[in-house]
């Protein structure tokens, strides 16, 4: 195997597992040079690995700002929320497959905090489907929503519960209370958009 490209894909992993782990946050710059030094290995497996990133909108190139966790807009939030929405709701209607699948993947969402729980219950969900290109949609969406569901968490206090609640309604396979439930939990923070907005871009500030 070229070493390069097994470098490559090694970084763009553990950038990606650091990404939802909270490790970045939106607006940190990333810094190829750092990442070079961590993985013992020469920029150019790291510059493939973070425009890969870039390519999948989970990292931003900003020229003279350099690479960076994306910090979006109002609008940009809202629309990647209702676009989750859909495709969890769009997941719903092909009933998430089997009820073996469903329970054989529900004891893991009950692992790690919140923003954590809340990342693996979409992917059971995304892979319970049995649909590949809705599941990579999902997928997709979730990576780019999982460091700002860990920046934002002191602004949603009842997060937990609305985390019980989903996962209660995936576990009994109760399709009708699961949809109300996504739809519920997607509008809340769609509301909150502005003051999420507004505390990433102050916490992205600092990190300057």
């Amino acid at each position: 195997m070229n070493t390069s490209y097994s470098k490559s894909a090694l970084v763009y992993r553990q950038v990606k597992c650091h990404l939802r782990s909270g490790h970045y946050a939106p607006g940190q710059r990333i810094d190829p040079a750092m990442l070079a030094t961590q993985f013992r290995t020469s920029p150019t497996p790291v510059r493939f690995a973070l425009y890969r990133l870039v390519g999948e909108g989970l990292v931003a190139d900003h020229a003279r700002g350099g690479l960076q966790v994306p910090l979006l807009n109002e609008v940009a939030l809202r629309d990647l929320y209702d676009w989750m929405e859909r495709l969890l709701l769009m997941a719903c209607d092909r009933n998430l497959a089997s009820a073996e699948h469903r329970h054989g993947t529900s004891d893991a969402t009950l692992n790690g905090d919140m923003a954590k729980r809340t990342w693996q219950l979409f992917d059971a969900m995304a892979r319970a489907t049995m649909h590949d290109s809705l599941q990579r949609a999902i997928c997709h969406a979730n990576d780019r929503l999982a460091p700002v569901r860990r920046a934002k968490q002191s602004l949603v206090k009842q997060t937990q519960d609305e985390l019980s609640q989903l996962m209660t309604c995936w576990q009994k396979s109760d399709i009708p209370a699961l949809k109300s439930a996504l739809r519920d939990y997607h509008e809340h923070r769609k509301k909150l958009v502005p003051c999420i907005v507004s505390l990433l871009s102050e916490r992205a500030e600092d990190l300057h």
